[in-house]
Formats: structure tokens, sequence, C-alpha cells
């Protein structure tokens, strides 16, 4: 491949948008990560997407492998998942009630999830995580909670906090607005660290409500957990009347149908799920056992409400979405192209003699700058190395190809992606590889 000079593409009407935008919102964003403070050049503000397609504001045209983080698994604007949608429109948005569309969509997934249950419908991965530690703390009556360095659950006050500087530590608050005393009550431990997890529990002894983790920990790299120390989790959370929550909001109905649980073939005690339950609607979801369950009010005293919990337009699109999900070899098939893709990377990686990891998992992957072949904990993630990420960051973005704007979010292959876009996108990072090598 030659170093071929690929100019920035035009960012002019996003740029204008972005300069409005920072009168109206912190950052001129929404969400902090779109703010492209980690990669070069303003953020693109979208306009709409197909299949494995975005067009910005500008006209430029990309290959998505974001995928709104994740959810779209089945690519931008699916027909199914559209016209379920616009069919509940002419019904109507919203009522704050039951509606059967709810029964229809917790009997598709708990038929097909022999992990839990009995679900309850939220509007989001944060408040299903949010209500799922409230849970293990009123089962349990016990306050604290584990957590892993390079997990991420949301922007709840008790799973804001990240690790000091010790084997095993309290949380430190990592944003302002969270009291101390919240986050004193979250442990923060190194992922793949049975001692710690052992001294941990030792020296607070029926203490510990739960332990949560990633199903597998997708947002500060793709760091991989063997089914070894998964199983030590699982044994060491039982020894000690303790809760193991995994946190499905990326890996669920990603992995699987059945996610991350039936990855390892682990039962969680509670499982929490986001947006794809919904098409990438607002929605999440946490389940467990019908005992577990049975504490959650008006059944028992654990509360969680919410208007728009089992919202009628985001459960048409969950049944449209995991009907198609549901079909046979749907997972076997994405996995297969996911292989093949990141697989011929890989080779030409190797023959270039590139310092450059690929991590794989199912539909999901992770570019990682680093000689180490098997990064599994966030400690191990070479910081300086995601200037290279930014470099290749612009360099696909050049050549229409869109990653996520940080080097420390994970790439999601859709059934959408066709092999002529798969195609097109390897050249393209093959391209932008030589680039960042050449420097």
């Amino acid at each position: 491949m030659s170093n071929t000079f690929y100019p920035d593409i035009s960012r002019e009407k996003s740029k204008e948008l972005f300069e409005k935008a920072k009168q109206y919102f912190p950052g001129g964003v929404n969400s902090p990560v779109r703010a492209f403070k980690s990669v070069y050049g303003s953020p693109l503000f979208i306009e709409r997407g197909d299949k494995a397609h975005l067009w910005d504001a500008d006209g430029n045209e990309f290959i998505d492998f974001c995928c709104s983080w994740g959810p779209l698994i089945l690519g931008h604007n699916n027909a199914e998942v559209r016209n379920a949608v616009a069919s509940q429109l002419e019904k109507g948005l919203s009522f704050g009630a039951p509606t059967a569309l709810e029964n229809d969509l917790a009997d598709l997934i708990l038929s097909n999830n022999n992990y839990m249950e009995k679900i309850r419908f939220v509007s989001s991965g944060t408040e299903a995580v949010m209500s799922a530690i409230r849970l293990a703390r009123g089962y349990t009556k016990r306050d604290k909670i584990i957590k892993f360095e390079g997990c991420y659950h949301g922007h709840s006050d008790s799973l804001l906090v990240k690790a000091g500087s010790g084997l095993v530590t309290f949380g430190e608050t990592s944003s302002a607005g969270v009291p101390k005393s919240f986050a004193e009550e979250t442990i923060v431990i190194a992922l793949n660290d049975p001692e710690a997890l052992q001294t941990v529990f030792s020296q607070f002894r029926d203490q510990i409500a739960a332990v949560i983790i990633e199903g597998i920990p997708a947002n500060n790299g793709l760091l991989i957990q063997s089914k070894e120390y998964i199983d030590f989790l699982r044994q060491i959370t039982k020894e000690n009347g303790t809760l193991l929550i995994f946190d499905e909001v990326i890996t669920g109905f990603r992995l699987g149908f059945e996610g991350a649980a039936a990855h390892y073939n682990i039962q969680p005690d509670i499982i929490t799920y986001g947006k794809i339950i919904g098409g990438g609607m607002p929605v999440g979801a946490y389940g467990s056992s019908k005992e577990l369950m049975a504490c959650i009010s008006p059944d028992g005293n654990v509360y969680q409400a919410g208007t728009l919990s089992g919202n009628p337009v985001a459960m048409s699109a969950g049944i449209a979405a995991l009907g198609i999900l549901s079909q046979p070899d749907f997972y076997k098939n994405l996995a297969q192209v996911t292989e093949k893709f990141i697989s011929e990377i890989r080779e030409y990686v190797l023959s270039k003699n590139y310092e450059l990891q690929i991590q794989l998992v199912g539909s999901i992957f992770w570019f990682a700058f680093s000689p180490n072949t098997n990064i599994t904990r966030a400690d191990q993630i070479d910081h300086k190395s995601m200037e290279k990420y930014k470099i290749m960051h612009r360099e696909l973005l050049n050549r229409g190809v869109y990653f996520g704007p940080s080097g420390y979010e994970v790439g999601f292959i859709s059934a959408a992606h066709t092999a002529q876009d798969l195609e097109k996108a390897k050249k393209a990072i093959f391209e932008s590889l030589d680039v960042v090598f050449s420097q």
C-alpha cells in the first residue's frame, strides 16, 4: 500500500452547527465523547443513516463501525424496525400505562433466554444498572459494591468512580457532584486479579451486596476475560452471599441472544441490557430470578418507576428487531463475517510488522496500538498509543470510514455491512495504518 494523500473532508456545515450548539449545550454536545476531544477536527453532525452508511451535514458519506455505540446490529434505518415504529406512531407515542406490546417483547426475550425468569423495562442502560444495584442492596441488606477498573456502568453516583492507588481501594469520585460518602460504598479493583477479590471479601466480610462487571468489558478497550476468571468470580460471590451482576448493555443481544451469560455459560444473579432491545430506541431492562424480582415494587419494597418504562414505540421497535435476531444462525453468520474481516487486517498488520493488536469477540473488535498480545486490564493500555489512533481516525474519515471518536472505544459490525462495504473499509484501514506507521 502507498501512503496516498487524502485531503481532510469538508466539515464547514458541521463546524457551523457545532459553534451554534456551544450556545445551547455544555461543550456543544449532549454526551461528552461526541465533542471529538480525543481525535482531530470538530465533531461531525450526522443527518441520516441507512444500512451500514452515515451521511453528515456536509454530505460526506461513511461506512459506519460505531453503530450508535453498538445497538444497531441490524444497521441504520432497518425496514422492519422502521415500519413497526411507524405503525405505532399512528396509535400514540406514550401512555404511561400498560400495553400488550410490553408482554410481547418480554415473552420474546424470556422465551429465548435461559438466564432470567422475570424482567423490568426502563428507559436506558444507566437506569437499568442503577436499578440492579438498588435491587442487590435491597435483597442482601448490604451497602458496598465491587466494580472493576476499566468497566463503565453508566453515570449513576454509585458507579461514577475511579480506582485509587492500592491493590484494593475505595472508589474516589471521578465527577464533581458525587458525594464522597456515595463513592466510598464502591470498592474498585483491577480486572483479572483473583488475589484482589479474595482480599476484598476477607476485609469486608458480610458487607458486599454485589459485584458488577461488564459481560465482556468493552467501554475502555475490549478487555476479554478468561472463562476461568469469570468462573472464579461466580464462585467467590456465591460463597460470600454476594450477588453477581452482569452489565450486558453492550454484550447483551450482541454476542448472542443470551449475551455474555451464554458465552461464558455463567448464571449471573442480575443481568442488565440497553437500547439494543429496542432496536436502538431509548430503552433498557434488568432481569433476574422470580425470587429476586419479587423484591421490586409493587410486589416488594425496592422502589423503581418510570413514565416511559415500556414505552410503546420502543417496545414495537424491540419486537421487530429481536424477532430478526432470534432467527437461526443470525449470530453465527455475523461472527463469521467479522472474523474474516479482522483476520485479513491482522494478516496485513503482520506482513508489515506493525505494532497493533486487534482484540475480537463475536462482532465486537478493538484496535490497540500495543505490543501486548493479550490486554485484559485497563492498566495494560498504553495511553500514549492514543496518538496513533488519532491519526488513524482522521485518515479513516478522509477515506469514508467512521470509527468512534476515541481509541478506547470498540468497533462493531452489523448485519447491514456488505462484502463491498467491508472490502472498501479494509483498503481504507490498510492505507490509514500505513500513514500511522510512517510518522
